[in-house]
């Protein structure tokens, strides 16, 4: 299986001004074609930090995911930041500057237009949104940080991954702490040993529920898991809520 690490950028994240929404989107698109986010790292618009970040992620990792940090503010600093990564320079890209000058119009300035720079040797990622294409440096994707647009350019960025077998899920909602069935849970868990097997708790107007949940890349095994995990809830007496 395929392995992904995503590097948040941004000093918005972790002032807790704005709230991440992209890693989930991220792990989600990826789990479908086989690819495991391993590990989330959320870093400042500090350029040693996103370099030091990066190039630990990509020696370990199969692939690297940045988000954030391409826009055509002063604190935009990610692509300078690959580009120092990789220890290459920053090149303006005229085929991307033309799409912007069409894309703004009067409204494109020299902020505007400095998102068609890319690190020398990047491969551009075109998309259907009217954003500067996404880009890649060898093992790692760079992406905006923007909801929306981020999830244009994943889409874009995903047929040119080397794909795993599909990560499959299954979830059953019961009535219980996690405590009711920790080691019942354990026990599925030890049986299938080459799964993800997790509880997840909540509340639901104060009532304690769990989520239980097995993933893995073997369909079967998962099938068979789940099955486990709901013999396991029936014979403790738990209740099952409905979905």
């Amino acid at each position: 299986m395929t392995d992904a690490a995503i590097l948040i950028i941004g000093n918005e994240i972790l002032s807790g001004r704005t709230e991440d929404a992209n890693v989930a989107h991220i792990a989600r698109r990826l789990a479908d074609v086989g690819v495991a986010v391993r590990e989330v790292r959320v870093v400042p618009d500090i350029e040693n930090e996103i370099v030091d970040a990066l190039n630990a992620l990509r020696a370990r990792y199969g692939y690297v995911f940045t988000t954030g940090g391409i826009g055509p503010t002063h604190d935009d600093i990610t692509i300078v930041s690959v580009a120092k990564a990789f220890g290459v320079a920053v090149a303006r890209n005229t085929r991307v500057e033309e799409h912007l000058r069409t894309t703004y119009g009067n409204r494109a300035t020299e902020a505007t237009l400095r998102m068609a720079d890319y690190p020398e040797g990047a491969a551009l990622v075109w998309h259907e949104g009217d954003w500067a294409p996404a880009c890649r440096m060898e093992n790692v994707f760079v992406l905006a940080g923007i909801p929306r647009a981020m999830q244009v350019m994943l889409a874009a960025c995903v047929p040119l991954l080397g794909q795993g077998a599909p990560i499959h899920s299954k979830t059953l909602d019961v009535w219980a702490r996690e405590s009711d069935i920790a080691d019942g849970l354990a026990a599925v868990q030890g049986d299938y040993p080459q799964l993800e097997v997790g509880s997840y708790p909540y509340r639901i107007d104060n009532r304690p529920g769990t989520a239980l949940v097995v993933r893995g890349a073997d369909a079967v095994a998962v099938e068979a898991a789940h099955k486990a995990i709901c013999a396991m809830v029936e014979a403790l007496g738990v209740e099952k809520r409905a979905a």
